[in-house]
């Protein structure tokens, strides 16, 4: 038969367990959300935007200089007035470096845009802008090199991926 304090604290050690265990999972799912805020906030962003660089470049590798005219929001039909056709094919055309190769490196959200870096190959690196309203492509604005509101962790992620491909964030 057993005794009046037998069952001492057996209450007491189940309690201590769920705790342990509730604890134990709600720091798995915090370190889990952690996780995807990192990966999707720092080392994805922006996979549209860079995804029309990639485009853009990719037209330029096949010599389809109209198609990619027009990804800078120009035609035939309207071109645009600050940057004719003619202009267009001396940067990216048959008498500039050729892209033959190019790796698009990071986009970097600023404003209403992105800066997505491209090491272009022989042709070097450029740094183009993609306007998020409506896709087309651009130069920097002027005097724009980065983004003037800079972010540590960004730069930290953006140095690694840099660093994964050969080369320093400049």
């Amino acid at each position: 038969m057993g005794g009046y304090l037998d069952t001492y604290g057996a209450g007491e050690e189940k309690r201590e367990k769920t705790v342990r265990t509730l604890a134990f999972w709600v720091g798995l799912a915090l370190v889990i959300a952690a996780v995807l805020y990192f990966i999707f906030h720092f080392v994805i962003p922006n996979r549209s935007e860079r995804g029309e660089v990639n485009g853009f470049f990719q037209l330029l590798a096949a010599h389809d200089y109209k198609q990619a005219y027009a990804m800078w929001g120009c035609t035939d039909a309207a071109p645009c007035r600050d940057y004719p056709f003619t202009s267009f094919l001396q940067d990216w055309g048959p008498e500039a470096v050729p892209v033959t190769t190019f790796q698009v490196l990071d986009g970097e959200s600023c404003g209403s845009g992105v800066i997505v870096d491209v090491d272009a190959g022989k042709a070097g690196d450029k740094k183009l802008w993609v306007e998020r309203s409506n896709r087309t492509l651009g130069f920097l604005p002027p005097g724009m090199e980065r983004c003037p509101r800079g972010n540590r962790i960004y730069d930290f992620v953006r140095d690694i991926r840099y660093r994964l491909h050969g080369k320093t964030y400049k």
